[in-house]
């Protein structure tokens, strides 16, 4: 591999941190409801792992990377507290990604789809911050340089037919000044589902430790981090997902880091520059008919065992493919309707009780970094790809990496066409977040806070 040519005053650490539950003890999240998915089996590893990138001015960012489903606000507060407390690195400058698989726990509370496990949250968010602080410990000075490509071919839009997906591959990498890569960062798009139906309660990275593995044995040295993306209505093409073919998606992936690295550009400028805002997006209240219409039927399959017509019910968005829901239940169209009534019941306690008073509003922290010419956008939510290809596409400057499900939860945030559709994402999200939906509006909002957050790190605008 090519050192990068270009000399900068840059120092960087990184370093990880084993993050994976004890067996039998910690639920799983998604692929189902109230299936009690513990982790049986070890396939491969979780972790926590951290770059902190730091220049002479002592200008900051951190990104960690997460092998959970989710994280949420509480989470982050917690990781950024204990690593401002050991360093000097402040703590807005922490950006907390996660990858979301669905072979790992959740740090977020997410109704009937994988309880949260308190202790194994606090040993996370301390792991975290080590992983951080030992990064900062370790740094040294480097060289930075950034590439990206695209990846075609693997995913799909699971909302529309030929929807659009954001293909972008992109790669941050840290060289030390005798020219040998220790650290690097790629950012893609796509839920990671490779392997979740073969064996749903092994504990796994899925497709991002594939990937990693591969580079890491490529490159040995090297310490590889995956930032989750915009994949709220991205998947892996069926044909890729728990079939001889599992495989091809890391082994692509991976190819095109590697080809990547090789080509990366020097990263030009020294500074680093943080912003982060508070975007408040609007919902729709739910009407008290809406609710008692699905407490009702929720009652009436539980009392009766009744389960005709049970897809035309609030079941028929309870998932994306809501006809394949018995498969995770042993095929059992019986227990699969007493799970959804039992889900239909318990969201419906929660939500009551403070329906008329709750705000109609969620209000959500969106981070950007310019780390010299490279550009970071987070935010908390699983981002439907026509919004976050129109903030790329919106962004005049190429290298724009863009995270998901960063520094907090709040679900799926579909564009206006999922919105008019009532889909899973729209319709069924907001029910095990304990949220109102949103509406039609309220992608845009995101989109012109996610620029706007970026556009004040832009030096034409101070």
């Amino acid at each position: 591999m090519p050192p990068v040519a270009a000399s900068t005053s840059w120092s960087v650490g990184v370093a990880r941190r084993v993050i994976t539950p004890p067996l039998g003890q910690v639920e799983l999240c998604g692929f189902g409801y109230y299936l009690n998915r513990v982790g049986e089996r070890i396939k491969d590893d979780l972790n926590a792992t951290a770059i902190v990138i730091q220049n002479e001015r002592k200008e900051s960012m951190v990104l960690l990377a997460l092998d959970l489903m989710a994280a949420d606000e509480d989470f982050t507060k917690s990781v950024r507290q204990q690593v401002a407390a050991e360093t000097d690195i402040p703590a807005d400058a922490i950006c907390v990604n996660c990858s979301h698989s669905h072979n790992a726990p959740v740090a977020a509370k997410m109704l009937g789809v994988g309880d949260v496990n308190p202790e194994y949250v606090a040993q996370v968010a301390r792991l975290s911050a080590d992983a951080i602080i030992q990064a900062w410990r370790d740094k040294k000075p480097a060289r930075l340089s950034v590439g990206s490509t695209d990846v075609a071919g693997f995913t799909f839009n699971r909302s529309r037919k030929d929807g659009p997906v954001d293909t972008r591959l992109s790669v941050l990498r840290a060289d030390s000044l005798d020219g040998k890569p220790f650290a690097m960062a790629f950012n893609y798009h796509t839920h990671i589902n490779a392997h979740l139906d073969a064996d749903p309660r092994a504990i796994s990275r899925d497709l991002p430790g594939e990937v990693i593995d591969q580079i890491e044995n490529r490159h040995p040295g090297v310490t590889a981090l995956f930032l989750q993306g915009t994949c709220g209505d991205v998947m892996l093409r069926p044909e890729f997902t728990s079939t001889e073919r599992s495989f091809e998606p890391g082994r692509a992936i991976a190819k095109a880091v590697l080809e990547v690295l090789e080509n990366c550009r020097p990263v030009k400028g020294g500074r680093i520059r943080m912003a982060k805002r508070t975007v408040k997006l609007p919902t729709r209240r739910w009407t008290r008919e809406e609710l008692l219409a699905d407490r009702e039927e929720a009652r009436h399959r539980l009392e009766t065992g009744d389960t005709r017509d049970w897809l035309n019910g609030f079941a028929k968005v309870i998932v994306t493919y809501p006809d394949r829901l018995p498969q995770r239940y042993g095929g059992s169209v019986e227990k699969t309707v007493a799970a959804v009534s039992r889900f239909g019941m318990e969201w419906t306690d929660a939500i009551l009780p403070t329906l008329e008073t709750r705000p109609e509003f969620i209000e959500t922290e969106v981070q950007a970094f310019c780390c010299g010419d490279v550009w970071f956008i987070a935010h908390s939510t699983e981002l439907f790809a026509t919004l976050g290809l129109a903030v790329r596409g919106n962004w005049p400057h190429a290298d724009l990496f863009m995270l998901g499900y960063a520094n907090g939860c709040i679900g799926y945030l579909p564009d206006a066409y999922d919105i008019e559709r009532k889909s899973y994402a729209a319709n069924q999200s907001p029910k095990f977040t304990g949220r109102f939906p949103f509406i039609a509006t309220s992608g845009d909002i995101m989109v012109a806070g996610m620029l706007e957050t970026l556009d004040s790190l832009s030096p034409e605008s101070k």
